[in-house]
């Protein structure tokens, strides 16, 4: 079993590994870091288009103010769906949910893929339910299998799972700096879960927990999906080398706008100038040896009128790729109702599969694991999706869909 576990493991970093460039590229040019080089950074469209479709796939999907969800009851028999609705609603609203969906929806939008983890809190917290957004470079996936991978002080893994005994030889070590960092591989293969510390060596010497989870605590949902491939795909990846192209252009403009300001100059080199000491400021006198031309400037052969042209076109694309210019927060004007019906329509064509994959990747597995929870802990009856109960999804983006089919 653990070494069947063990390739799972090689398997999912192997499949993992073409990606990792790409998302690094991807976050560079749109959510750097303090370990990028702000220096390189020249352009920020992107960065403002990824900021304004975030923003819109929030509103969309799961709008805070309003009653995005509701549960139906199959059959008369079935259990309280109403009640189970209002718990539900109740436990999301008093979570950490709304404030960390909005991390997932960025990484959804640069990366394609995004990864939220659905915890249960300690009875007698204000929601039952806690979430946290991963970093996609700690999770690797295959087909019915996830694997987190991240860095903890030793304090922390005895903490989360104190029947755990320290192998002896990481004992002393862990006993004289208790903040000293493990590298821990959390992996969740099916139902079956296993926590190990990742030496390079076997798993089986190195088990820190097992357990079983009826639901799966990591939500993973993509933006699209090729063919053959586990990772998603999103705007920011498509739009990549627009994006590069776009920050060279600006690079390049703002380079030449540094000839245009300060010049380039030639001089005799007659022994009389100085060129160390030549300081090109208003009022300045520069001596020069009689007969000689002295100090003069040098005519730059660089045009760049027509990279205004070319970023023109760029930031159009740009903006198209991430949908700023046809998915806005907020519309320009006022619009008639059939106006508004149309451009409803618009969006639909053009987040209609995104929404499809969303609903079954993102929203269903949360209400399970809600539900799940829920029940478990006696504040509702036990209610299934696939026997009991059927999901209403009434957030504004299906509402969208709903009005379409009636054009």
């Amino acid at each position: 079993m653990q070494n069947n576990l063990q390739y799972l493991y090689k398997k999912a970093l192997d499949m993992r590994a073409p990606w990792i460039n790409r998302w690094d590229a991807a976050m560079r040019y749109t959510m750097p870091t303090a370990d990028d080089d702000a220096a390189m950074l020249f352009d920020a469209t992107a960065a403002d288009a990824v900021d304004n479709l975030a923003a819109s796939i929030y509103t969309l999907l799961t709008p805070p103010e309003s009653l995005w969800l509701n549960l139906v009851p199959e059959s008369p028999d079935s259990p309280d769906a109403a009640a189970a609705t209002d718990a539900l609603r109740a436990h999301l609203n008093d979570s950490n949910f709304y404030t960390t969906i909005h991390q997932c929806y960025l990484d959804l939008v640069v990366l394609g893929t995004a990864c939220l983890f659905m915890s249960e809190n300690p009875i007698g917290a204000d929601s039952a339910f806690s979430f946290t957004a991963i970093p996609m470079s700690d999770i690797a996936i295959l087909p019915g299998a996830v694997f987190h991978t991240t860095s903890m002080p030793a304090r922390e893994v005895m903490e989360r799972y104190p029947t755990w005994t320290p192998p002896a030889n990481i004992r002393d070590a862990m006993r004289d700096n208790p903040d000293m960092p493990l590298r821990l591989v959390q992996s969740l293969v099916g139902t079956e879960f296993t926590a190990w510390l990742d030496t390079g060596g076997d798993i089986e010497n190195n088990i820190v927990s097992r357990g079983t989870f009826e639901t799966n605590p990591y939500i993973i949902f993509r933006w699209s999906v090729a063919s053959g491939e586990i990772y998603g795909r999103g705007p920011v990846l498509r739009a990549l080398p627009d994006i590069k192209t776009a920050n060279k252009v600006v690079e390049l403009v703002l380079k030449n706008a540094t000839i245009a300001v300060s010049g380039i100059w030639q001089a005799d080199d007659d022994g009389v100038i100085n060129l160390a000491n030549i300081n090109l400021t208003p009022g300045a006198i520069i001596p020069k040896a009689v007969g000689s031309s002295g100090l003069t400037p040098l005519t730059s052969g660089a045009d760049f009128d027509v990279s205004q042209i070319i970023l023109k076109d760029l930031r159009e694309r740009i903006r198209h790729a991430l949908l700023a210019d046809r998915l806005g927060l907020l519309s320009e004007k006022e619009m008639t109702a059939t106006e508004i019906m149309a451009r409803n329509a618009d969006m639909m064509r053009i987040l209609g599969a995104t929404y499809g994959r969303l609903l079954h990747e993102f929203i269903r597995p949360m209400v399970d694991r809600g539900l799940q929870i829920l029940s478990r802990r006696g504040l509702i009856e036990k209610i299934s999706l696939h026997s009991d109960a059927e999901l209403k999804y009434i957030a504004p983006i299906a509402q969208m869909v709903r009005e379409e089919s009636l054009i």
